[in-house]
């Protein structure tokens, strides 16, 4: 994996824990050599993961929307910041640019991006591994949601087990090197 994409918050949190597993998440990167690219914020988790990369010497690509680089959230510090119209331009291009995906705390957004490239995955649009950095058992109840779907017929356990989880950066790291895809559905094929 050269080039791996973070969705995460734009706010902070409320616990000081999820700054500072942001800033791991992005010297850790820096150090194996592997480009963050994101969303281009330069507030919350999003700026902290940038600022924490950039300072270890990682490469760094912000994808911005036009309308959020005028409201003065973009990142003014990066590597590369590439500015498109529309939120789903965004969301394509991190697509394109990345090798993989982890999802850290965040909101409707993150969510949104975390659960598009699991179903694209689904799908077999990609075979490219998905992680979850569980900070602080923050995604557990998401978690718990995740087995009643399979428990209630409605995802497959093969697609659950796409989803990488960890608390910790660095073996989550192992095991999205470690990933390989389901098979693809045979509709597929």
């Amino acid at each position: 994996m050269k080039r791996i994409a973070i969705y995460c918050g734009s706010s902070s949190g409320i616990n000081g824990v999820y700054r500072a597993q942001a800033q791991n998440l992005g010297r850790l990167l820096a150090e194996r050599q592997i480009e963050v690219v994101f969303g281009g914020g330069k507030v919350g988790l999003m700026g902290y993961l940038a600022d924490a990369a950039m300072s270890a010497g990682g490469r760094v690509t912000g994808v911005i929307p036009g309308f959020l680089h005028i409201k003065e959230v973009a990142h003014d510090r990066l590597s590369e910041m590439i500015t498109v119209e529309t939120m789903h331009q965004r969301k394509s291009l991190i697509f394109s640019m990345s090798d993989g995906f982890i999802a850290l705390p965040g909101g409707f957004g993150t969510l949104d991006e975390l659960f598009e490239m699991l179903t694209w995955g689904q799908l077999g649009l990609h075979r490219k591994p998905v992680g979850i950095l569980n900070v602080n058992g923050y995604y557990n109840s998401i978690l718990t949601g995740i087995e009643s779907m399979v428990g209630e017929g409605f995802l497959k356990i093969e697609n659950r087990e796409m989803i990488q989880v960890s608390g910790d950066a660095d073996d989550l790291l192992r095991k999205m090197e470690n990933y390989h895809a389901p098979p693809l559905p045979k509709w597929i094929k």
